[in-house]
């Protein structure tokens, strides 16, 4: 095939796109504003600390993006546990670990929640029931999309006790919101998928090494290997069609102020500035393009072409992340990670390792998931905010010293998984022959993950070769 591919994007999307299309013999030229591959997925150092911009896990059904590991070489970063178990604390409480078992689903889970001493025995009873009807639900159909997850619990006998101890260990890391706010649709994804299809499909996955080391570093060498094209630090400032193809204009600008907003956690930094009148480079010419963007970014760039994609992609509100990153001078936590309820602390992480933290110190990540409230809150306000969170969840913590704590903040991390969002998330084909679409906010049926991004990645290579 002597056809051109430019691929605009270079997150786990565009790259997954870029592959796939050289695979088939196109010629691919990816373009990456930024000066890496990864997308929202990486890692950069802070006051000699490694960090992951997000504790980004995964689950043993999410195949694609296993597969895309393999496929560049970043499997050797990740550990994926050889049967689900998540140690869940709670202030002055022994820890609760919610463990499977060897039986078949759905019954792989039922001894894990008989043991669940963080619910009394009728909202075990309750949830098992609430559980198993969720699992009967089909997220595909469009009502779903238009209900509230909280809601439909609460019609289950779901208080609110009963939600904040269970099911929101569930929503707040995958559809990053509490179930109050979610989408039912997507709720009912993650358990049928993640939780009850199969009894190994809930077994979670983790990066070792630095996400930079697993996704971003390998898959520049990937792609060169492949025959792609990669111009990193390249804005695609325009897209526009040329006969029966496609010319994208490029510029080779430093971060706008939007950009650096949207991963301000990449090295720490609060300042932004606005980006300098950029020199234009050569204009790609193609004959598809695969935006690879963010939904605000790719609505401004397809608003030309099709500006029904674009009107959709853009009335997709974003939900941001914020990550506490705390440094103690001894090892204060024994688990790999844990997750906290009647606390405020969601999800804490022991990346000791992968941080390059030297023995007997420990560095803690804790992650926080629809934190509209935290992204309001100054470094110094989380730091009086969680610390003590952290003492009441580890008691040796008491003895520690501190001696970092460092914010990062993720603007947009994520589309916001609230009801009605199936009717706004784009497939990969536009009204364009030749323009398709990919992310994690397409219409995947994922909410916005590491899977759902290599999914639509495929989704939109399989679409621009059928074009050519």
């Amino acid at each position: 095939m002597s056809a051109r591919v430019a691929v605009i994007g270079g997150g786990l999307a565009g790259i997954t796109a870029a592959l796939d299309c050289a695979a088939a013999g196109a010629r691919v030229t990816l373009l990456e504003v930024r000066p890496r591959l990864g997308g929202a997925a990486y890692s950069f150092e802070r006051e000699g600390l490694r960090m992951d911009n997000g504790q980004h896990v995964f689950l043993r059904c999410c195949t694609a993006y296993r597969s895309l590991l393999a496929r560049i070489g970043g499997e050797h970063g990740v550990h994926v546990q050889p049967r689900l178990e998540i140690p869940v604390l709670s202030p002055g409480e022994p820890a609760v670990t919610l463990r499977r078992s060897g039986l078949p689903a759905p019954l792989h889970l039922a001894g894990a929640l008989a043991r669940y001493r963080h619910l009394r025995l009728s909202q075990r009873l309750g949830a098992a029931r609430a559980a198993l009807a969720l699992g009967r639900l089909d997220p595909d159909a469009p009502e779903l999309d238009e209900r509230n997850l909280g809601e439909w619990l609460a019609a289950r006998g779901q208080d609110a006790q009963a939600v904040a101890a269970l099911w929101d260990l569930i929503a707040l890391p995958t559809l990053n919101l509490p179930a109050a706010q979610a989408s039912l649709a997507l709720g009912a994804f993650v358990l049928r998928e993640g939780l009850l299809r199969r009894a190994d499909a809930g077994d979670i996955g983790f990066h070792r090494r630095p996400l930079s080391e697993i996704i971003g570093d390998p898959a520049e060498r990937a792609l060169h290997a492949a025959g792609v094209q990669v111009r990193l630090s390249c804005r695609a400032g325009a897209l526009r069609r040329t006969g029966n193809g496609f010319e994208v204009l490029c510029g080779n600008a430093q971060r706008s102020a939007e950009e650096q907003e949207e991963d301000e956690g990449e090295g720490g930094a609060r300042q932004r500035t606005a980006a300098p009148a950029s020199g234009e480079e050569d204009p790609v010419s193609a004959d598809a393009v695969v935006i690879a963007l963010p939904h605000a970014r790719a609505a401004r760039l397809i608003e030309p072409l099709d500006a029904g994609a674009a009107a959709r992609a853009g009335a997709l509100r974003a939900e941001p992340i914020v990550n506490l990153h705390v440094v103690y001078d001894r090892v204060v936590c024994e688990q790999p990670f844990a997750a906290g309820v009647r606390t405020p602390v969601q999800y804490v992480f022991d990346r000791s390792v992968a941080g390059g933290v030297g023995a007997g110190r420990q560095y803690l990540a804790v992650s926080l998931s629809g934190a509209e409230r935290e992204m309001g809150m100054s470094v110094n306000e989380l730091r009086e905010h969680y610390l003590p969170a952290l003492d009441e969840l580890f008691p040796r913590v008491r003895a520690a010293r501190v001696e970092q704590f460092l914010v990062t903040r993720e603007h947009a991390a994520t589309f916001r998984a609230q009801p009605g969002v199936a009717a706004l998330r784009c497939g990969p084909r536009t009204t364009t022959v030749g323009l398709t679409l990919a992310g994690a906010w397409t219409a995947t049926g994922w909410p916005a993950t590491l899977e759902g991004a290599v999914l639509s990645g495929h989704a939109a290579a399989r679409c621009a070769l059928e074009a050519l």
